[in-house]
């Protein structure tokens, strides 16, 4: 199958939020996305991303992404990928990346602002302490390795009334929940240091991360199948409860 068709299933499936960046697949990913936005962009909440840190650059970025893409505005725009070592004194310069980011706000190039990140949670919160975001896009699984972001980084973006987008609901690459297919036999694998394989629903950790106070869940996808096994996960089944998540958050520590 050609990655478009991911996006055409998704959207017939009735999933319209659709996240990028310029570093998946260096660009490539956009591009597959503007195959389908040429045609279908009004039915799409589109999220990309720059990694830049200064204005000009910023600029250059965002615009690369809107002509790989298609299209000639956007929903979000996140600066992506904000980490434990990050000079925040520098976003807000005359020629920092803030600039460019509420520049582009502003002229209606986007909709929103945003910042990303899943490396440190100290480190998102301060982001979003210091300065005027509209959205932040960070990691929520039920792993003890993610409680931080649970515990620092939710209520303040809470309290700030943000849109809040959860990512590496599976796990990603930090004690990975998901070994392989992640919704293979619809069952993910925990593996989390030396501790034995623990088996757990696919559906159950895309419901953990929606029963949270968020906005939304990206999960990612690279077959047909795993588009209907993530719409079947939700589609009639409510959010996990505060005791469903705890009991699973109890069963990965």
């Amino acid at each position: 199958f050609h990655p478009a068709e991911l996006a055409e299933a998704a959207l017939d499936a009735g999933i319209t939020y659709f996240d990028t960046a310029p570093g998946y697949g260096d660009g490539q990913s956009e591009r597959n996305y503007g195959e389908v936005l040429a045609t279908r962009r009004r039915e799409v909440f589109l999220a990309t991303k720059t990694g830049s840190r200064s204005h000009d650059d910023a600029l250059r970025s965002v615009e690369a992404s809107l002509k790989r893409l298609r299209t000639d505005h956007l929903d979000l725009l996140q600066l992506h990928g904000v980490s434990a070592k990050e000079d925040f004194t520098r976003w807000d310069r005359p020629d920092g990346v803030l600039r460019a980011l509420y520049r582009l706000r502003e002229e209606k190039v986007t909709r929103f602002v945003g910042v990303t990140g899943h490396e440190s949670a100290a480190a998102m919160r301060r982001a979003i302490e210091l300065f005027n975001f509209d959205t932040i896009l960070t990691t929520f699984n039920p792993t003890a390795t993610r409680r931080p972001f649970r515990e620092l980084v939710l209520p303040l973006a809470h309290e700030k009334k943000m849109g809040i987008i959860a990512m590496k609901v599976m796990g990603g690459g930090f004690g990975s929940l998901a070994a392989g297919n992640p919704l293979k036999n619809d069952l993910a694998t925990y593996w989390y240091h030396d501790q034995a394989p623990r088996q757990v629903e696919a559906g159950m950790l895309i419901r953990y991360a929606l029963g949270l106070p968020v906005s939304a869940a990206v999960v990612g996808m690279n077959a047909l199948a795993h588009v209907r096994a993530n719409v079947a996960a939700v589609c009639g089944k409510p959010p996990l409860n505060e005791e469903e998540r705890k009991a699973l958050e109890v069963h990965l520590s």
